[in-house]
């Protein structure tokens, strides 16, 4: 079931545009899934990762910090105020019937939960709705290579666990490949999938105007599985870049469509010339503005 129509992406990549059909056990949660799909309603997500953070920028934060805790740096924050007022701007040019309260969902982590105040800064108040947290959105779990990035030193330090994961890895099963005690990317996408029930629950109570502020494995998790792309689209696709924001709209009989509605602002230097010319600058999180909402 589903098509497999394409759409280009600035990066050259392709995405599926297809209807939603996923094989799995009719549970109640998953009645009303299939239940959304056979009523035709209408269905907006907007998909942000989160902006810059430190480790993006220089891998010793995840060290310093613990994966969970590395702060946006003050950049992102902006990055994140720029794809807002992208999402607000569409939603103003919309029909006003067709304007629903927004339920804004993220992930536990400090960078998605600062990268949803930017966006609360510059979003319509009106059009709030729930803000609500989901562990089910966290970043992969790269177990005991957590904070390590330097594939040498993963191979010293783990050499037979890292020769399995390289393997399946050189053998086009980046998808598959888990890191010793941590998840492989097809772990993530289902929990994502576990995820998306909720949302498609929700969706059948009339609360289909949705942003998920999450990490860019998980928001890539969520496209495939929302429009049911094959392994092989996760494959060959990337992940979105910070704060982009990725927009699924449409409805089940008309199929949906994903296309990149915004494409963030990238610092114009270097990684090496940042970590140079501004150092310390780059530690400082926008703790004044992360405002933890109800």
């Amino acid at each position: 079931m589903g098509c497999f129509a394409q759409r280009q992406q600035p990066s050259g990549q392709f995405a599926c545009r297809c209807p939603v059909a996923l094989h799995a056990a009719r549970s109640p949660v998953m009645m009303a899934y299939i239940n959304f799909g056979q009523h035709g309603l209408f269905m907006r997500i907007f998909l942000v990762r989160h902006g810059e953070s430190l480790g993006n920028i220089d891998e010793r934060a995840y060290r310093q910090f613990g994966d969970h805790n590395v702060p946006l740096t003050e950049w992102g924050y902006r990055q994140v105020l720029e794809a807002g007022r992208a999402i607000a701007a569409y939603l103003k040019a919309l029909p006003s019937a067709e304007l629903r309260k927004l339920s804004i969902w993220h992930s536990p982590f400090l960078r998605t939960r600062q990268s949803k105040d930017a966006l609360l800064e510059v979003l319509p108040a009106e059009l709030i709705g729930d803000i609500r947290e989901d562990y089910l959105l966290r970043e992969q779990d790269f177990g005991l290579f957590t904070e390590i990035y330097d594939h040498a030193e993963q191979k010293r330090k783990f050499p037979d666990e890292f020769e399995k994961w390289a393997r399946l890895r050189n053998n086009s099963g980046k998808f598959y490949a888990r890191p010793p005690d941590g998840e492989s990317r097809a772990d993530v996408a289902q929990r994502v999938r576990l995820f998306l029930q909720t949302v498609m629950h929700d969706a059948e109570n009339g609360k289909n105007n949705v942003i998920i502020v999450g990490h860019g494995v998980t928001n890539r998790a969520f496209e495939m599985n929302f429009l049911h792309c094959p392994v092989d689209w996760f494959e060959r696709s990337d992940n979105p870049g910070n704060a982009d924001v990725t927009l699924i709209e449409g409805r089940h009989s008309a199929d949906y469509r994903s296309i990149l509605l915004h494409k963030a602002s990238d610092r114009g230097q270097g990684q090496d010339e940042l970590r140079e010319a501004h150092g310390s600058e780059l530690m400082l999180a926008p703790k004044d503005r992360a405002i933890d909402h109800p």
